[in-house]
């Protein structure tokens, strides 16, 4: 707990990203009292981080918010000023008054039903919460032998500098994501040596993506979230999409795919064939993880190590949900998790106000 007098308010919203923000708007098209609380300097939530090389036109899947299109952006520009002006515009429209930055370090029980968001900015009392914290601030790095001995740099996506700083250097990029792509297509172009190693092979995606194949991908997210085991992300199960950048380093053999390595070295990597590779930096494009630890002293995971969802809504407390987690992990699938979190919530203050648990 901490000094500042508690503010009571019907939802808090925990983050004033795609989802969030999402979330708030549709409160505020309800009625309904909130308050939304964002750990980031500024607007524009994990896309105000991404490395300038990230221009918009590069940017997979990005969604509009509700009420609000992003029109006229020029592709060439890095989509974390794009999408951040954006986010600020939007908030603006909808005066959406996000308190920044603000970090939430708890949410617990608190009387009569209510739950209590504590942050070294203050503490609120709300009747139900929105978590839309999403996943940048939770970088997963894998464990591997040999890590702590090699004497190159290693760095994650989540701080990935842009292709300037491998000039000449011996980089091997971890990871079978999007981002594993895009690194090692930028930084090809003036590294002395890439290698690609992932876990298992690649998937690459040939043709159009449409609404039935993004149904069935969702549907396979949300398969693992009601059982309650930790969410993959909606991208892992789509495969990667093969357009002209990926079909020439496919050509070329940037995109030459190695299976994992067994341990690394001082100087590089090495497999249990005896092949070794040498190299000046390890990029892990390894993904993250959602950011759910304020959640903790709800006992909220299930023995899966995830949260157990029914639609956005923790199935151990309705009072809780998620997001942009799991199946709502998509800049679409956002805004609509967003909408329905809200008439689920609108549904639960009508039975608290009248007195129904």
């Amino acid at each position: 707990m901490n000094e500042f007098a508690v503010q009571d308010v019907d939802v808090v919203v925990v983050g004033a990203g795609q989802a969030g923000l999402s979330g708030a708007y549709h409160l505020a098209r309800a009625g309904i009292g909130h308050v939304v609380l964002d750990h980031a300097p500024r607007p524009g939530g994990a896309w105000q981080f991404r490395w300038p090389s990230l221009t918009y036109g590069k940017v997979h899947g990005m969604h509009a918010l509700p009420g609000m299109e992003l029109t006229g952006a020029d592709p060439l520009r890095p989509s974390s000023e794009v999408i951040a002006e954006y986010f600020a515009a939007y908030e603006d429209r909808f005066d959406l008054r996000v308190h920044r930055p603000v970090d939430v370090t708890a949410v617990r029980d608190g009387a009569d039903r209510r739950l209590l968001v504590e942050s070294p900015a203050g503490t609120w009392s709300a009747r139900a919460l929105i978590n839309a914290t999403g996943t940048w601030d939770r970088p997963f790095w894998p464990r591997y032998p040999g890590q702590e001995l090699f004497r190159g740099r290693q760095l994650h996506t989540a701080n990935y500098p842009g292709p300037a700083e491998f000039a000449g250097a011996r980089v091997i990029v971890v990871g079978g994501g999007t981002s594993a792509v895009q690194h090692l297509l930028e930084i090809a172009e003036v590294a002395a040596e890439t290698t690609w190693v992932t876990r298992r092979p690649p998937v690459f995606r040939d043709g159009s993506f449409g609404e039935a194949q993004g149904r069935a991908a969702v549907a396979l997210v949300e398969d693992r979230v009601r059982q309650g085991l930790a969410p993959r992300s909606v991208v892992s199960v789509t495969g990667l999409p093969l357009n002209e950048a990926v079909r020439g380093g496919l050509e070329s053999g940037v995109l030459d795919r190695r299976p994992m390595f067994g341990h690394l070295t001082r100087t590089g990597a090495a497999w249990s064939d005896g092949t070794r590779v040498e190299a000046d930096v390890i990029l892990w494009a390894t993904g993250f993880r959602p950011v759910i630890d304020h959640l903790a002293p709800l006992r909220l995971r299930e023995p899966g190590g995830g949260i157990r969802l029914d639609g956005t809504r923790a199935v151990r407390d309705e009072r809780i949900h998620l997001v942009g987690y799991g199946p709502s992990a998509s800049t679409i699938g956002a805004n609509r998790a967003g909408g329905a979190a809200v008439r689920e919530i609108g549904r639960l203050l009508t039975r608290t106000r009248s007195g129904i648990r």
